[in-house]
């Protein structure tokens, strides 16, 4: 029973991604701005950012391409997958050409839009990472941000190259990791 409980909690964590600290914590934003190494208005920015970018996204290309925006310090990783070549580069430029971005990453792919199942299992891997990160001495989960698309782990936050690695051991040797991209923004 013990075990079921642990699976849920991560396939719910990994649902959450963005809202991972609020939940483990139990306790509201104001205390997840606290403990985050962006600023407060940095921290505001890349929730407006990301809603107002899935919403452009979403408008513009009506259920034909599934992409997952994530920000962390203005930076945007683009994943998911998008039918062709054309409306990658399209949605690159169109994010790119919003206000207070900093960087975008294209990591989308042309290809069929991922199944369920696909969708489910990165959940898992996500609330698997994310429960391993509670339990290391290194680093303060909330400082590493998980995002997995199609197995592919890409870490953010703002790090020291320590706690950089410690991440990333812990995400490389979580079952069904293919691979992890780090997109750290170091602070030594």
């Amino acid at each position: 029973m013990r075990y079921l409980n642990y699976l849920l909690l991560a396939a719910v964590l990994g649902a959450l991604q963005g809202c991972f600290p609020i939940i483990a914590a139990g306790v509201g934003a104001g205390a997840l701005m606290a403990s985050d190494r962006r600023t407060n208005g940095t921290f505001i920015e890349d929730e407006a950012i990301e809603d107002k970018t899935s919403n452009k996204i979403s408008i513009t290309y009506q259920n034909t391409v599934h992409v997952n925006v994530t920000s962390y310090n203005r930076h945007v990783l683009l994943t998911g997958e998008v039918p062709t070549q054309e409306i990658k580069t399209a949605i690159a430029e169109m994010v790119n050409n919003l206000p207070n971005i900093a960087a975008v990453n294209n990591e989308l792919l042309v290809d069929v839009n991922s199944s369920l199942k696909s969708r489910s299992s990165d959940s898992i891997i996500s609330g698997n990472i994310k429960l391993r990160f509670l339990k290391n001495d290194d680093f303060k989960a909330e400082h590493v941000k998980v995002v997995t698309e199609r197995g592919t782990v890409y870490l953010l936050g703002l790090v020291y190259r320590k706690e950089a690695d410690a991440a990333t051991e812990i995400a490389s040797t979580t079952p069904g990791v293919e691979r992890v991209v780090k997109m750290f923004e170091y602070l030594d």
